[in-house]
């Protein structure tokens, strides 16, 4: 009995020296700085900006399309390289945008023609949609 009563104390002594407790809100706010999430985001915003002008174009080269094709499915994978979130459903929504963004950077690499282009550029459409419903997330549920 005496045993098991100091290693309760000796539990308890180790969980109160390991910080204070967090809500899942404060947890998610401090992954949001540690990932540098707001600089990701705006990260993938810009590029599929720039994609998408390179898609629309009249008659975007290949080289210009592969380049910035590149750098948006680089980017997707080292975003969702930072996931999971404190908040499954915040890790749920970002996991899909970084996906459709880097569907959309695949469509993007190998759309030779006119209805291909069209194609990439509406699940780049789609996954900066999901993007912002992740970002809004992140903000609504921070603490």
């Amino acid at each position: 009995m005496i045993r098991r009563a100091a290693a309760v104390v000796a539990a308890a002594v180790v969980l109160g020296a390991c910080g204070t407790v967090r809500t899942p809100g404060q947890a998610l706010h401090s992954w949001s700085a540690q990932s540098g999430f707001p600089s990701t985001a705006a990260t993938l915003h810009g590029d599929a900006a720039s994609t998408a002008r390179v898609l629309r174009g009249a008659h975007p080269t290949a080289k210009l399309r592969h380049l910035v094709c590149a750098v948006l499915l680089v980017d997707a994978e080292a975003a969702n390289a930072s996931l999971p979130t404190p908040i499954d459903q915040v890790t749920h929504l970002l996991s899909r945008a970084y996906g459709s963004l880097g569907a959309a950077a695949h469509l993007c690499y190998t759309a030779s023609n006119a209805s291909a282009r069209r194609a990439a550029v509406a699940e780049l459409q789609r996954g900066v949609a999901q993007l912002a419903e992740g970002s809004a997330a992140v903000a609504a549920l921070s603490d």
